[in-house]
């Protein structure tokens, strides 16, 4: 994940990779939490597509957390249909590396996976995260309905607060209606589960996201509370 990337620029509906119809053949189940990779999911499973650098480490997160149903990485916000890793990694696909999470309602909640999400990595980067540069990068949260979309956009207010109190600069997540999710190829699915040892790029602001993000950006909270010791 370290090698040189292609600087993504402009990329659009007209000058994106034409991919391809095959979708890319994944595992029938999730190597960790043993879940299938594909929907349809069980009654009381929510999801969500989530973006925060390299999809390694990030999908780690997710499925070591409670109440997840079942993880899968993928590319997702671009054009090219079907996507390779190498296609997106040229970026000229306008994807970014992104985590399908599945999670039971009964068990968490679309706040505890976005606390997640905000802590999990440093949203005020652009189109990088780390030493990994390029739009494939890009921070990002592909809603699906209109509750996940004002939950998301209330998270970032009050996370933007708690940046800023904490000398932190704005943050640029993509916070967009969710489209096509491409699985990526099957050696990317779980990978950190499967080489322990593997890269990692992910590290966050050690700014803590507070429990109920869906509270308004002008709930007042000490700010000495915010940065994790």
């Amino acid at each position: 994940m370290l090698f040189t990337r292609k600087q993504a620029g402009s990329v659009t509906t007209e000058t994106a990779l034409k991919g391809r119809a095959e979708e890319m053949p994944v595992p029938a189940r999730h190597e960790v939490l043993g879940a299938p990779l594909k929907g349809p999911f069980p009654d009381g499973i929510e999801t969500i597509v989530l973006g925060m650098g390299c999809f390694w480490g990030a999908e780690r997160i997710f499925w070591q957390a409670d109440g997840v149903y079942t993880t899968a990485v993928g590319y997702a916000g671009g054009f090219t249909p079907n996507p390779t890793y190498q296609e997106v990694c040229s970026g000229q696909t306008g994807h970014t590396e992104a985590v399908l999470v599945a999670f039971d309602t009964s068990a968490t909640s679309l706040q505890e996976m976005l606390k997640l999400f905000w802590e999990g990595h440093d949203p005020t980067q652009g189109m990088r995260q780390g030493n990994d540069v390029g739009s494939q990068y890009r921070s990002a949260i592909y809603w699906k309905d209109e509750a996940q979309r004002a939950a998301a956009e209330a998270s970032r207010d009050t996370y933007q607060e708690m940046l800023t109190r904490a000398g932190h600069g704005e943050i640029t997540t993509e916070i967009a209606a969710a489209g096509p999710f491409y699985y990526a190829e099957d050696y990317h699915q779980q990978y950190l589960a499967k080489n322990p040892g593997g890269y990692c790029g992910l590290g966050g602001t050690g700014v803590s996201c507070p429990i109920g993000v869906n509270l308004s950006a002008s709930t007042t909270v000490d700010p000495s509370a915010g940065v994790r010791q």
